[in-house]
């Protein structure tokens, strides 16, 4: 098993998209063998991700991560114990012995201009109970929206969605929804936008001057496009309404009140 940790300084580096280090711990026998430090090597949930992947990396530890970043490394199979603080080497140590869970830190762009890294108050990524929580499960699912339009279905692919239960892979509802359940157990589960993609944000909503961004005169209402933000991390956007003049964009999930 190979564990990283955001890292500077022996310390838990509390964001993801600007660690400049991973340390890499060796584990064998719920013990730490071997440790190293590696660069990372770029910047941007996705080349981290796929630095992690290419290391053969298991588990990440870390502080503030974002959603996009947290898909990125649930399509690697990584499992996340995100919220870590403190000693680098305490922290893995702690993950071995059970005792450090995901806490779901977050990070959040605010209309590709600023970063914000926090916990989340109130509970909202509590620690989830359940039988399967921290096991990894395989499990068939279908989506649909109220009206019984299916957005997705992983019998349409023909293999079992696989992922750590619990671990922050998947959206809240979802772990909840099977937290609990046994091998061929079916349930039909109701999720509102609180316990899927979250409600929409209209501060998520922003415009921008065309002359600000080339190429954007070429973009058509309803494309999704990445933009950068100031630290230069790239994050999805929907063109939402174009002028002459000006660009409208939606950085609210797709899935966004659904």
């Amino acid at each position: 098993m190979k564990i990283a940790v955001t890292y500077e300084n022996g310390q838990v580096f509390q964001h993801f998209g600007h660690t400049e280090q991973f340390k890499v711990y060796d584990v064998a026998d719920g013990k730490i063998v071997s440790a190293a430090v590696i660069g990372s090597d770029g910047s941007g949930h996705e080349a981290l991700a796929g630095l992690l992947r290419d290391r053969r990396i298991d588990v990440l530890i870390c502080g503030g991560i974002g959603g996009g970043a947290q898909a990125a490394l649930a399509e690697q199979g990584i499992e996340l114990c995100a919220g870590a603080s403190g000693d680098a080497d305490a922290a893995v140590e702690a993950y071995l012995r059970g005792e450090l869970v995901n806490t779901g830190a977050n990070c959040d762009h605010h209309h590709g201009e600023d970063h914000d890294c926090h916990g989340c108050p109130g509970g909202c990524h509590q620690q989830l109970q359940g039988k399967n929580a921290g096991k990894r499960v395989r499990v068939h699912y279908r989506g649909t929206f109220n009206d019984g339009t299916q957005f997705d279905s992983s019998y349409d692919r023909g293999e079992p969605l696989e992922f750590i239960c619990g671990a922050g892979q998947m959206i809240r509802g979802f772990d909840a929804a099977v937290a609990d359940l046994d091998v061929g157990q079916a349930v039909d589960v109701h999720l509102p936008p609180a316990e899927a993609y979250g409600e929409i944000d209209p501060s998520a909503i922003f415009t921008v001057a065309l002359v600000q961004l080339p190429g954007a005169e070429a973009l058509e209402a309803g494309q999704r496009v990445y933009l950068q933000n100031q630290f230069g991390q790239p994050f999805p956007v929907t063109v939402k309404a174009k002028t002459d003049q000006v660009i409208t964009f939606d950085a609210n999930h797709e899935m966004a009140g659904k």
